[in-house]
C-alpha cells in the first residue's frame, strides 16, 4: 500500500512559478508510472501529466511546454514544475501512483490557486 503526500501547492500571481513534490511512503523505483492529475470546482478530475518508469512523459495538450514532471527514485519524490500559471491553471492537484497490476494509489491532494 503506496501512501503519498503531497506539498507545494498555494496561491501564486498569472505568470508565476511553483512546484509540487509528492512524497510516496515506499520505493516509486518498481512502479508503473506515477502521475499528476487536477480538479477544478465544477469539473471533472483531469490528468496533467505522467511519467512512465522508463522515463517516459506524457502531458496534458493545455500543459504541454509550461509543465515538466520528473521523479527522483532515491528519494522516492515526484515533482511537478510548473510555470507560466494560467488562472485556468487554479485547482486541486492530486498525485497518483500505479503499480505493476495497474492499483491506483491517490494523495490527498494540494490547492494550487492562480490569481492576481
Amino acid at each position: 500500500q503506496v501512501q503519498l503526500v503531497e506539498s507545494g501547492g498555494g496561491l501564486v500571481q498569472p505568470g508565476g512559478s511553483l512546484r509540487l513534490s509528492c512524497a510516496a511512503s515506499e520505493s516509486i523505483f518498481s512502479l508503473f508510472a506515477m502521475g499528476w492529475y487536477r480538479q477544478a470546482p465544477g469539473k471533472e478530475r483531469e490528468l496533467v501529466a505522467h511519467i512512465f518508469s522508463g522515463g517516459t512523459t506524457t502531458y496534458s495538450d493545455s500543459v504541454k511546454g509550461r509543465f515538466t514532471v520528473s521523479r527522483d527514485n532515491a528519494k522516492n519524490t515526484l515533482y511537478l514544475q510548473m510555470n507560466s500559471l494560467k488562472p485556468e491553471d487554479t485547482a486541486v492537484y492530486y498525485c497518483n501512483a500505479r503499480d505493476t497490476m495497474f492499483k491506483d494509489y491517490w494523495g490527498q491532494g494540494t490547492q494550487v490557486t492562480v490569481s492576481s
